[in-house]
């Protein structure tokens, strides 16, 4: 039998029973990430709400940003309470429902980002009705919200991650309509399918460091 291993002063063994591997993390660069990953759907969104205003305002532009953004900080806070019902249950590989949501919701905003079409010119309004927005605001939070059900089973504070998410949420849409009135759709596409490619490299990292730890 080899010698156990002992720490250099008081001589107690360093390991004294079974591993125990903490639950994966996520630090401030990945929250970061994330947040801009999950605001780059609703940053597509308000390009094309900018580019069919009549010249937007910067009012009109904060005015849209916030009802995103609070949307969009509500939802994975849902996510992450129905994900934490039912977090004892699947314990044991819950890396994985992170990787695969993530994965999933990520090829999804790539795919989307190739498949959206021009919609024809028509008589442009000077500003969205509030329930209108408030709708496209919460079909682009579907996805905040399946990833709040991911980080569930993760050790991260939800709390800090939804008001990142929603904090990027304002400030790209705000800035969104703006570029929509400039750039047109095209720019929000391309900004959709990076945010995709963020999720799956968030997800992958995630998998990678649980797996490594083993």
């Amino acid at each position: 039998m080899s010698p156990q291993r002992r720490s250099g002063s008081g001589g107690m063994p360093l390991c004294s029973g079974p591993a125990v591997f903490p639950e994966p993390q996520m630090n401030a660069a990945s929250i970061t990430l994330l947040a801009l990953a999950m605001s780059t759907d609703a940053f597509a969104a308000a390009i094309g709400k900018g580019s069919a205003l009549v010249k937007p305002r910067w009012s009109e532009a904060v005015r849209t940003g916030l009802i995103f953004g609070v949307i969009e900080a509500i939802t994975p806070l849902v996510g992450w309470a129905l994900g934490y019902a039912a977090a004892d249950y699947v314990e044991s590989w819950d890396h994985w429902i992170a990787f695969v949501l993530l994965l999933v919701l990520g090829l999804r905003m790539v795919r989307g980002a190739f498949q959206h079409t021009d919609a024809p010119e028509i008589s442009k309004p000077a500003r969205h009705g509030f329930w209108l927005l408030v709708a496209t605001g919460f079909a682009t939070s579907i996805d905040a919200m399946a990833v709040g059900v991911g980080l569930a089973f993760l050790d991260v504070n939800i709390t800090v991650v939804a008001l990142s998410i929603g904090f990027a949420t304002f400030a790209m849409v705000t800035l969104g309509v703006m570029v929509g009135r400039l750039l047109g759709h095209v720019t929000g596409r391309w900004a959709e399918a990076v945010g995709g490619l963020v999720l799956i490299a968030i997800g992958s990292l995630i998998l990678y460091e649980h797996l490594s730890a083993v």
